[in-house]
């Protein structure tokens, strides 16, 4: 759909800014808003947490709209720390976390809330700016205004407030301002819509894919092979002619590897680097997950990674722990990091794709998310022993074979799919910010086609 565009255009005397219409103004932020931050109550007293106000920190900052949070706090504890209260309709940022690295998460609260730190709130004179014109604002210039607003900080990014306080804006005369904003909720929620679509088809389609790998794994390819009890409640029947036994009897011996101290950028192919734990996340071996090993470190050369090794996480979140993959081809001076175990499949007896669909199939992460440890959420552990005796349901080596040659070709189809309802989603998208940041720079005139919709 084509949009026109405003009749005049002026310099807003803001370079990252450019032109905007003739009839709007330009204003910084700290002449047209207030600012509010936020704090911590102390996590040592308990009267001041579970209370009924919700308390905003970054990770709550998933919606555009805000009305309840993971924790909240009790008028104690706000009146015991620096938070102060924020009334519904104001605009939540988030100013340091490692998310602005990339996004900066803006929100606006239904209700009254309480923020952490990590946050600020930004109450719009109301004569001035409508609230969801500036959200808006935020999310189509996202990625200018991380440059204008990015500060490197020891450990995570942030948002000064002199930067943001300073920071110019294109103002509209108020009711275009909201026009602009009905207009672009109206657009938005069309577009949200085609991508919780896509959203549910890639559910289905990653649902779909787990089903083939997991039946293939446990019943095999011949729907009338007889059957027996594999005496695992969870596994059910396999058929009579497998066998079901711990992984210890079908891989050689069980390694882990080395974590020096690295570079932050990744080898490249003529240098050594050490694997990241991440490199076995996808179904296939990510040989860019690594870092650089400095010049001046000798690389173990026993810890290189090889094709034909089947690579596992040994610690990780509940999620992603115990994950594996099978190197058909690596690269060369890649070295296995201390988070990852390495073992092979033992030649006549296993094939070590059929390994690795096995250990990543449902009753495979069914095992491991069960008998992982750890308090931590973000870190937990499986030992070799846990590995070892891993149950898997095996075959004949023939018979292995063809069913792995069976998930690459079904498996292929699944992801071509999944692949283009990924790329369907980044499009749509793209067309998200490229519509708001029109409209909220005044590159296209919405008034007249918000004015039809009333």
């Amino acid at each position: 759909m084509n949009f026109p565009r405003y009749a005049e255009y002026k310099d807003s005397g803001v370079e990252w800014l450019g032109e905007v219409p003739g009839h709007w103004g330009v204003k910084n932020l700290k002449h047209i808003a207030l600012f509010s931050g936020g704090g911590t109550p102390s996590r040592d007293n308990m009267t001041y947490w579970n209370g009924d106000i919700p308390w905003v920190s970054p990770k709550d900052m998933k919606a555009e709209k805000i009305y309840g949070t993971e924790e909240c706090i009790t008028t104690e504890g706000l009146t015991n720390s620096t938070s102060n209260l924020i009334a519904p309709g104001t605009v939540l940022m988030v100013v340091r976390s490692g998310i602005l690295k990339h996004t900066i998460p803006v929100a606006i609260n239904g209700v009254e809330v309480a923020l952490n730190q990590d946050m600020k709130a930004l109450t719009f004179h109301p004569n001035l700016c409508h609230s969801q014109f500036f959200l808006r604002w935020v999310q189509g210039l996202n990625n200018e205004l991380l440059l204008v607003w990015a500060k490197q900080g020891a450990t995570v990014e942030s948002i000064e407030q002199e930067y943001l306080a300073n920071t110019a804006i294109g103002l509209p005369p108020l009711p275009e301002q909201q026009a602009i904003a009905a207009f672009l909720d109206r657009e938005t929620g069309k577009i949200d819509a085609l991508v919780a679509e896509q959203e549910k088809l890639i559910a289905l389609l990653k649902e779909k894919r787990q089903a083939v790998i997991s039946h293939a794994v446990t019943k095999g390819l011949n729907p009338d092979a007889p059957m027996k009890d594999s005496g695992i409640e969870w596994l059910g029947e396999v058929p009579e002619h497998w066998e079901v036994v711990p992984l210890k009897h079908s891989i050689s011996k069980i390694e882990q590897g080395w974590s020096p101290q690295c570079e932050g950028e990744p080898a490249s192919e003529y240098e050594w680097g050490v694997l990241k734990v991440g490199c076995v996340n996808r179904d296939e071996f990510d040989p860019m997950e690594q870092k650089a090993l400095p010049e001046e470190v000798a690389p173990i050369l026993n810890y290189e990674v090889k094709a034909g090794d089947i690579l596992m996480s040994r610690g990780n979140t509940l999620e992603l722990v115990g994950m594996a993959t099978f190197i058909s081809k690596a690269r060369p001076r890649l070295l296995l990091c201390d988070l990852l175990y390495r073992f092979h499949a033992k030649p006549g007896r296993a094939d070590g794709r059929f390994l690795v669909f096995s250990i990543r199939s449902p009753s495979g992460r069914f095992q491991i998310m069960r008998d992982a440890t750890g308090t931590s959420a973000s870190m937990k552990k499986i030992g070799q022993g846990i590995i070892r005796e891993f149950i898997i349901a095996l075959p004949p080596l023939d018979e292995q074979s063809a069913i792995v040659a069976y998930l690459d070709q079904q498996t292929a189809k699944l992801d071509t799919l999944l692949s283009k309802a990924q790329h369907a989603i980044n499009l749509l998208k793209e067309r998200r910010t490229a519509l708001i940041s029109a409209a909220v720079t005044g590159k296209i005139d919405v008034r007249e086609l918000t004015a039809k919709e009333h």
